[in-house]
């Protein structure tokens, strides 16, 4: 990033480390005026969300009429997800939920999903991912030097999410991503981490050892075969209510003694060294700008207060290197080798085999089919 040509958003705190970002004449970005368009169209933090959410429960209801679940919903341990995990239980809906373990659970995130699952009564249905895979993938990745190291953790998340709901004949998939606290982030910074041609041509590359265990999903399975053939639906049930991360957190705490952690996405030792030394050590990218912007758009925080999460420093100095000796350990590599990897040329996602052109091809279809049939058509709700 050229010191020179730098500037912030003058309404968010999001910078020219996102390549793509464009700036009007007031300053304001166009992640900001992004926010605006999407938020008009789905997020509905008001009565009428509350009209839209309450006519979608009998539908989940009636698809799981004769079946042991109705729905399926993932449980990592972090704020969004358990916060719908005790809302789900309010609604009388009758979750699959699943949590997979990817080999990088801090003690906190463990404590977290079993104080929730023993308040809501629910079934927990762990994955436990093939940690030979989990690490071959990983340190393909590192040696690929691309900016997303958490895709080997984020594909089997979601893929394992959509095996189980076939395996179980569970339609709708409960999901809890939301505008209200993740609307803003860099498409220049990340590719899709459900691209599984990028993540075959990363580990074909990089790999050593052949993926045993590893499920994937292709790019006609995710965009054809589980929405069209198999009518699943992806619901957000956050953009329906007025999700505030604070007052989410306080009704955790006193219902099911829910501990925070310092950090977002807290509950992955591995994410927590990528967002908060990997990435703004490598590629000079600070996870907190997007979701500290997040938070001011859906009026969460001042614009004052965000600035003054950033002039935190990232790590402390003592944790951090025990941090790195940890995931050293754990990968089966030395010290060495870890700053290698982070000295190392970057690449981007696209330097690789990806499902770009495919998806390009898929928009210009969808907004054909949308022009003759005269109406919209979405998969995610």
């Amino acid at each position: 990033m050229n010191a020179m040509n730098y500037q912030c958003c003058t309404h968010c705190v999001m910078d020219t480390s996102d390549a793509g970002i464009t700036f009007d004449a007031n300053g304001v970005c166009s992640h900001c005026r992004q926010f605006k368009e999407t938020a008009k169209k789905n997020w509905f933090p008001n009565e009428e969300g509350q009209r839209r959410w309450e006519a979608i429960i009998p539908q989940i209801k009636a698809a799981g009429k004769g079946h042991e679940y109705d729905c399926i919903l993932g449980l990592s341990g972090g704020l969004d997800s358990s916060y719908l995990a005790i809302k789900v239980h309010e609604w009388g809906l009758r979750p699959l939920v699943m949590h997979v373990d990817a080999g990088w659970n801090s003690e906190l995130a463990v404590s977290n999903i079993e104080s929730i699952v023993k308040h809501c009564g629910y079934d927990l249905h762990t994955h436990v991912v093939d940690w030979e895979d989990m690490r071959d993938l990983q340190l393909a990745y590192l040696r690929a030097g691309i900016s997303n190291q958490d895709v080997a953790q984020d594909h089997i998340f979601f893929s394992s999410l959509y095996h189980f709901a076939t395996s179980n004949n569970i339609r709708f998939i409960l999901s809890g991503g939301n505008l209200a606290t993740e609307s803003i982030f860099p498409g220049s910074w990340h590719g899709s981490a459900m691209d599984a041609i990028n993540l075959k041509a990363i580990h074909k590359k990089y790999g050593e050892r052949k993926l045993k265990n590893y499920k994937t999903i292709s790019f006609l399975d995710y965009y054809f075969w589980y929405p069209f053939i198999k009518k699943m639906r992806v619901l957000r049930p956050l953009n329906y209510m007025p999700y505030d991360k604070a007052t989410a957190l306080k009704e955790l705490e006193a219902t099911v003694g829910y501990k925070p952690y310092p950090r977002k996405h807290g509950e992955s030792l591995f994410t927590k060294l990528f967002q908060n030394y990997y990435l703004p050590e490598k590629f000079g990218m600070d996870k907190r700008r997007p979701h500290l912007s997040s938070l001011i758009v859906s009026g969460q925080m001042t614009r004052l207060e965000a600035i003054g999460k950033l002039a935190e420093p990232l790590y402390d100095p003592t944790e951090l290197e025990n941090d790195i000796i940890y995931l050293c350990k754990k990968l089966h590599i030395t010290r060495e080798e870890f700053s290698e990897f982070i000295n190392a040329p970057t690449h981007h996602y696209s330097d690789f085999p990806n499902w770009d052109g495919r998806y390009r091809m898929l928009k210009l279809a969808k907004r054909l089919i949308t022009k003759i049939l005269g109406r919209n058509i979405k998969i995610y709700y």
